[in-house]
């Protein structure tokens, strides 16, 4: 059968490689090396060792995953017609992406894959630290960190940093989690007679610094709590303890009831920020609305019925589902079509049965929204006027209507007032007006305009009844004409 036999080249010099490595290196007819550039290869070369190397094509490509399919490649077809040796620094099986594609393409072409020795870098690394990984650690990636994967509660060793433009990639996703002044340590060679160990402030860590595929960054764990506040982890805790028996009295007697109109409050502020266009209030305000989302989900862990990994599980799910042409192979050209497609999945989801299409109406949003959402449902089974003229001439109906009932001061003023608000809407949504935003518009107008005749009020010396509506209304139109 045809085979390769990976050998790991260690993670120091010649006096740390296990002899049945060192004689199965320097007893094979075909042995390639990822790189030449290791501590072992320095001490062979002058016993004359031959071999080939995949320096050069690391040259040719950007990417790295490019220069590990390229380097895969060659491996499969030298073996199909030779068996071979392949040789990597550290072991075989330790951030090694190369001998990864080996292993999972080898067997599709007939191609035995034998994993020989090697000592990886995690052992002499620590050692060289005097770090127990049993307390907690993650081995990371350089060339592929993603922010999202750093537990910075933890040890972190980030292996790959081969040179300073990694480095520097790697110090930029460290900082969004971490001070710029947070000390780590640069780590080459670790447990060889070259063995190098550097502490630096994070800021500087891609600053003069050699460098080279043997080099490591290790990341002490975070024992500052605030620096920890910014982890999703520590923020469910804190809102655990709060709820939890030596918490704060407030927060353990909330229940789901209690704590609604806070949601609505919280969602209110967080709108007058956007509106405002103020992105620090809108930082504070979406951490408002956040924590009300983890109270909710706090009681409904501690009453045993769920926690915030059910909200945020099925919130992924409904969001790939609903996400077809993101996540799958549906086509969606437009916006139109996405919309199409949302209420498709979400037809398909409630099922066949259904008692109306009204159900599906939040009885809890502000009757202008809740009105405009009927409309939407009706409008969607067809019970709708194709143009607008038909939707004004209702309006005047109405109006006609709440004129004759308000004329004898009859009890039927309220519904006939209702049905003038009604019709509004509808018109609303003909020229794609949002007619909750509309009156929220207009209530802030209104206030911004009474507060500056309320100004020139006041710098009148002069009291409010001492002005007739006519004058007041000259400070309205100032106001108005000053754009407030």
């Amino acid at each position: 059968m045809k085979k390769i036999t990976i050998l790991g080249l260690g993670a120091g010099d010649l006096d740390q490689l296990p002899f049945g490595v060192y004689r199965q290196l320097t007893n094979t007819g075909a042995l390639y090396l990822r790189t030449r550039e290791h501590p072992v290869l320095r001490d062979l070369d002058k016993e004359g060792l031959t071999y080939q190397s995949f320096d050069h094509i690391y040259e040719k490509h950007e990417q790295f995953e490019e220069v590990y399919e390229e380097i895969c490649e060659f491996l499969l077809n030298e073996a199909l017609a030779k068996e071979i040796t392949y040789g990597v620094p550290g072991h075989p099986l330790v951030a090694e992406r190369t001998v990864q594609l080996l292993i999972e393409r080898a067997p599709q072409r007939g191609i035995e894959i034998i994993i020989g020795g090697g000592q990886s870098f995690l052992d002499p690394l620590f050692q060289a630290l005097k770090i127990d990984p049993i307390e907690g650690f993650q081995l990371l990636d350089g060339t592929d960190l993603k922010r999202d994967e750093i537990q910075i509660a933890q040890h972190v060793i980030i292996g790959q940093v081969y040179d300073q433009f990694i480095a520097s990639d790697v110090k930029l996703t460290l900082m969004e989690k971490l001070p710029y002044d947070y000390e780590v340590y640069i780590v080459t060679a670790a447990g060889s007679s070259e063995e190098v160990i550097k502490k630096v402030q994070l800021h500087e860590m891609d600053h003069n610094m050699e460098l080279n595929n043997l080099t490591s960054v290790y990341v002490p764990p975070v024992k500052d709590e605030a620096v920890l506040y910014k982890d999703f982890s520590k923020l469910r805790s804190i809102i655990a303890e709060l709820r939890g028996p030596n918490g704060c009295p407030w927060d353990k007697k909330q229940t789901h009831e209690s704590l609604k109109k806070y949601l609505i409050e919280e969602a209110y502020e967080l709108i007058e920020a956007i509106d405002n266009e103020d992105a620090e209030h809108m930082t504070e305000e979406l951490g408002d609305v956040l924590l009300q989302v983890l109270l909710h989900a706090q009681i409904g862990e501690d009453e045993g019925y769920f926690a915030i990994d059910d909200v945020i599980e099925g919130l992924s799910e409904k969001m790939v589902r609903r996400h077809p042409h993101v996540f799958g192979d549906v086509q969606a050209e437009n916006e139109e079509d996405v919309l199409k497609n949302w209420q498709s999945i979400k037809q398909e989801e409630k099922g066949e049965k259904q008692e109306s299409m009204m159900d599906s109406v939040p009885k809890s949003f502000p009757n202008l929204m809740r009105a405009a959402e009927i409309q939407k449902k009706a409008a969607k089974a067809g019970f709708d006027w194709k143009e607008v003229e038909p939707a004004w001439e209702k309006v005047k109906e109405e109006i006609a209507e709440f004129e004759k009932e308000a004329a004898d001061f009859s009890p039927e003023m309220e519904p006939e007032f209702g049905d003038i608000l009604f019709a509004l809407v509808n018109i609303a949504r003909f020229y794609k007006i949002d007619a909750e935003e509309a009156v929220r518009k207009t209530n802030e107008k209104f206030i911004r305009r009474f507060k500056y005749v309320e100004e020139r009020v006041m710098m009148s010396g002069r009291k409010f009844e001492d002005f007739t509506l006519e004058q007041l209304d000259e400070f309205w139109n100032e106001a108005k004409s000053k754009g407030y």
